[in-house]
């Protein structure tokens, strides 16, 4: 089948924007049933049910039709610092989840793409222009304003999801170099390999046996992290990265309505004001990266 090229034509992207769309739902459905999960087991068991069946499914879809070549990489250590860096994101917002309500953490991960802005000038030597600079510093009030004194946010647990937003930048600047070099069927394949791997020594640890209700749901929350990932890369192929930006920030809309529904959380309108500063300072990084 052949694929137009992005932006060819209305209905493709049309395409992307619904492939983000749900991309971003299943995403928040993988956090909300983290959250849920992490109430009756550890986190260690949480995060390895997560890549397991992430792993074991990408396997079923690829290695019948490319075998073991779907994990040839030409930078294995680069390849498997990109997975650590996911794992550490998994784990310290997985993490967050038990003391943070669903939404406040997610858009407190959201400060990802700033901080990328930031990190790529010492790390990959390029400029970054005042307006870039802008965005960076109204990402951070954003994120004082969530936190502000006196608030329910303002404990040491809030550091929980800025290190995973620390960790998810390393692993973007990461998949940036790594996709001039190999493909994303490798790097995904070979991130969930690496950290089923890792997982899978640390579980028997940490071992409770899961009553049928939670495996299936363990079996659901790796199914929707897999799904959603394939659907993000499909996006990409119809739309291109400037138009779906701002689609990708309905994540943090829908971790507010699946914790409402869910945990009955409702964010004050203080949070509500620094969400919004967040994903604006987002949008304005990704707009001043597209002008250059």
């Amino acid at each position: 089948m052949t694929i137009s090229t992005p932006l060819s034509g209305v209905n493709q992207a049309f395409k992307g924007i619904v492939l983000i769309l749900v991309a971003t739902f299943l995403f928040s459905s993988h956090d909300a049933l983290s959250k849920y999960l992490s109430g009756f087991y550890p986190i260690i068991m949480v995060v390895w049910a997560r890549y397991v069946v992430h792993t074991l499914l990408m396997a079923g879809i690829f290695l019948p039709r490319s075998g073991l070549r779907v994990l040839r990489t030409k930078r294995p250590l680069w390849q498997v610092a990109r997975a650590l860096c996911l794992l550490g994101t998994s784990l310290f917002f997985t993490t967050s989840l038990m003391f943070i309500p669903l939404a406040e953490a997610t858009a407190v991960n959201f400060l990802a793409p700033v901080l990328v802005t930031a990190l790529s000038v010492p790390l990959l030597g390029e400029h970054v222009t005042r307006g870039q600079w802008i965005a960076v510093i109204f990402g951070f009030i954003g994120v004082l304003i969530i936190v502000h004194p006196g608030g329910d946010l303002f404990t040491p647990a809030v550091l929980l999801p800025f290190c995973s937003a620390l960790f998810f930048c390393f692993y973007q600047l990461l998949t940036r170099k790594l996709a001039e070099i190999d493909s994303p069927t490798t790097s995904n394949f070979f991130a969930g390999l690496c950290n089923t791997l890792v997982m899978s020594a640390l579980v028997p640890f940490f071992w409770q046996v899961p009553s049928v209700s939670h495996g299936l749901m363990m079996l659901a929350l790796g199914a929707c992290g897999m799904t959603a990932h394939l659907m993000l890369t499909q996006a990409f192929r119809f739309a291109a990265p400037a138009l779906l930006a701002p689609f990708g920030y309905c994540q943090i809309i829908f971790a507010g309505l699946l914790g409402w529904l869910f945990f009955s959380h409702t964010p004050t309108l203080t949070t509500v004001v620094g969400i919004t500063l967040i994903c604006l300072s987002g949008l304005a990084a990704a707009w001043q990266q597209r002008r250059k």
